[in-house]
């Protein structure tokens, strides 16, 4: 560290970046800071607590612009992840133009375009393939970082940047300069680039219901969780009811929004801004138009022609070390630290009722509790999983059912209900469902595990390994309340035994 900066002033510059530009760097990255503060403070020529204390209280925008340069990563490329500008085409744009409550117009948001590859991704898109366009059409491309958008603005590329790019396409909408290619003026007129920044609280530019469709893809992931609230509560003010929300490849609105319904088409996962017209719709109505090697008493219950909720049905120890849960159970589920919640009624009674595999009793419990307590998250998870192992399946789809209306981005609720198909005999729902889970909450291990013995029983051996790997990855950091609630009476190292069993069954290596 230079002799004109202290510990203290690294500190009150990462937490001025937070308020300033919503980023978080962990203190693996103080290095950057430092380099980065003090090439700031010898262009500016001012002391380091001069400097920083505008920072905190009214930072310009050039000065904004600079420190995005030198701390946002740009790196991109046309057509990344194709499913999406295909569900956008097929799907997102059709269902706009067909509101007729609306203008013939079409308003579309790159929200972090960075050098413009994503906004002309998309007019390309919308110039080939979306049917019947209306005249008015545009695509407004926002970034923080100057430099980025004046390279955007250029509209020149190096080839890298077209390595997922069709030759057709290539060929129609880029011509070759030297060493660089060039976007066509069609695919140009659509596109109108901006300096912004998704933090600030821009009248200006927020404006309720502007677009149809929303890009945000690899923003929020740089965002602490408050700040990705506060942005996607802006998204959601500026994006039209029935609009439609594209986020990046490992990004949801789990913990962060419930004002949206959850998509899943062309392989996709994708939101759409919920309607009063379509208040209650469900999941199922938007989906796309044991080892010679065993070593684990568990590893012998779970046969190839069986389900695995046939083998939490003949587990002999369904629940064993019950800890933690009692005001938890939806956070850690989900994945989101929250604070106690303080309610007027107690799980206790009905957790201990869990623990004994008294499942019939537990749910009178539940039964029991003031009229208010049947919306609550924790209670309608609870009161699913009671239903799901005890086998009574159809009742548990309706008790997840409700729970997604209250919080449709439960990934426990959808796990739930892949066990509930797959006991129902439709384990091709049962995976849909897995799938949603895993997109939601990338860290719970029990969809993983539960996609690799289905793709093992349809004979898939190479998709079993690949699910169970990462299920057995997952396990190993798995919190031991969720464990307990979704596991189905099997600990840690009965899951994770498991794993190793059908991994070596389907010719693998754990």
């Amino acid at each position: 560290m230079t002799a004109t900066l202290a510990l203290n002033d690294v500190e009150r510059f990462r937490n001025a970046l937070g308020r300033c530009l919503g980023l978080t760097f962990v203190d693996g990255q103080i290095a950057l800071l430092v380099e980065t503060l003090q090439r700031r403070l010898d262009a500016s020529g001012r002391a380091s607590g001069e400097y920083i204390g505008q920072l905190e209280t009214a930072p310009s925008r050039d000065e904004i612009g600079m420190l995005a340069r030198d701390l946002t990563v740009c790196e991109t490329y046309f057509f990344r992840h194709i499913q999406q500008f295909r569900a956008m085409a097929e799907v997102a744009v059709p269902d706009r133009l067909a509101d007729q409550q609306r203008q013939k117009r079409l308003r579309l948001l790159s929200a972090g375009c960075a050098s413009g590859e994503e906004p002309f991704s998309l007019s390309i898109i919308l110039h080939e393939h979306a049917v019947d366009l209306p005249s008015d059409v545009s695509i407004k491309a926002v970034d923080v970082n100057p430099l980025m958008l004046e390279k955007a603005a250029r509209g020149r590329y190096s080839e890298w940047a077209l390595r997922e790019t069709h030759e057709d396409v290539r060929r129609k909408w880029f011509h070759q300069d030297g060493r660089e290619v060039v976007i066509a003026d069609a695919a140009r007129s659509l596109v109108q680039f901006e300096q912004r920044n998704l933090v600030e609280d821009d009248a200006d530019f927020w404006q309720t219901n502007s677009y149809d469709i929303i890009f945000c893809r690899n923003v929020l992931m740089y965002f602490s969780a408050e700040t990705a609230r506060s942005v996607i509560a802006r998204i959601t003010h500026c994006l039209a009811p029935g609009g439609f929300l594209f986020l990046g490849h490992a990004e949801t609105l789990r913990g962060l929004s419930q004002d949206f319904h959850l998509r899943h088409t062309h392989g996709t996962f994708y939101y759409q801004r919920k309607d009063l017209r379509d208040a209650g719709r469900r999941f199922d109505d938007v989906k796309a138009r044991g080892s010679a090697h065993g070593t684990s008493p568990l590893a012998a219950v779970v046969d190839a022609a069986d389900g695995w909720v046939d083998a939490i049905r003949r587990a002999s120890e369904r629940v064993e070390n019950l800890a933690r849960i009692q005001d938890q159970i939806t956070a850690r589920a989900n994945g989101v630290q929250t604070p106690e919640v303080q309610r007027p009624w107690d799980l206790g009674k009905a957790l201990d009722l869990l623990k004994c595999e008294r499942f019939a009793d537990a749910l009178d419990v539940l039964q029991g509790l003031p009229p208010e307590a049947a919306l609550d998250p924790e209670v309608l998870l609870l009161r699913a999983a009671l239903l799901t192992h005890g086998g009574r399946f159809s009742v548990a789809e309706n008790a997840c059912q409700k729970l997604l209306e209250v919080d449709e981005l439960n990934a426990g609720a959808h796990y739930l209900l892949a066990l509930c198909r797959e006991g129902a005999g439709d384990s091709s729902a049962a995976a849909e469902r897995d799938q949603v889970a895993t997109y939601l909450d990338p860290a719970f291990a029990m969809p993983r595990l539960h996609l690799g013995l289905l793709a093992r029983r349809k004979g898939d051996r190479e998709r079993a390994r690949e699910e169970l790997g990462q299920a057995l990855l997952l396990l190993q950091r798995e919190d031991a309340s969720r464990l307990l609630l979704f596991g189905g009476g099997f600990g840690r190292e009965a899951l994770s035994a498991l794993c190793r069993a059908e991994i070596l069954a389907c010719g693998g290596r754990p």
